[in-house]
């Protein structure tokens, strides 16, 4: 049996499906999305999240919230790993008006999947990996990985409206992750959290 490791950008997958305006499948079971994309002979050992938190600024408190529930949802899920990065404030300035306002910036997360991909290489702990995202600057560990692991296979899985032509030609194989696996994917409604209380599917995301 050929063991897989999934690596999932949050943010990457997160704004694919708004994009998309497919809201309605943020309640994502990541586990389940994962083994629904492997092949017979392949079984999933571990899946790792990544993203960070929202700061609040006073006018996202509710999208905060929601984003706390999901992850603490995800947290009961077996054999899932979530990985936070932080945001780093900078201003931004109205070409027109010249009016300036603070605004954010999700990091790291891009350098924590590569660093837990190359790390999981070196210690043999995948024959597979899948890496969820459309983030061309994942080329680089994917072909450090390739070059010195010739026996493990990397593929790419796009998230909805989500592409990459450098991650594709790096790859060994590459995926559209579509809208029925999506929808087949969810998580139940409620979860119940590690300390025992309902974890709602945000009606907002309904």
């Amino acid at each position: 049996m050929q063991r897989v490791t999934a690596y999932i950008d949050g943010f990457n997958l997160y704004f694919g499906l708004r994009q998309s305006r497919l809201r309605r499948y943020y309640w994502l079971d990541l586990p389940v999305l994962i083994t629904s994309l492997l092949k017979p002979e392949q079984q999933l050992v571990a899946t790792h999240y990544f993203t960070a938190r929202i700061k609040t600024n006073g006018k996202n408190a509710d999208d905060a919230k929601r984003q706390g529930d999901y992850i603490e949802a995800l947290a009961t899920r077996p054999g899932l790993a979530t990985q936070f990065g932080h945001y780093l404030q900078k201003t931004r300035q109205c070409k027109k008006c010249g009016s300036t306002w603070p605004d954010y910036e999700e990091k790291m997360t891009d350098v924590n999947i590569a660093v837990q991909l190359l790390t999981d290489a070196f210690e043999d702990r995948f024959d597979t990996a899948i890496i969820v995202s459309g983030d061309s600057d994942l080329t680089t560990p994917i072909q450090q990985v390739r070059q010195r692991f010739p026996n493990k296979r990397l593929i790419v899985a796009f998230p909805p409206n989500r592409h990459s032509e450098q991650l594709k030609k790096v790859a060994h194989g590459h995926l559209t992750v579509g809208e029925d696996k999506l929808k087949r994917s969810q998580l139940p409604d409620p979860v119940i959290s590690a300390s025992g209380h309902p974890l709602q599917r945000p009606a907002y995301w309904n």
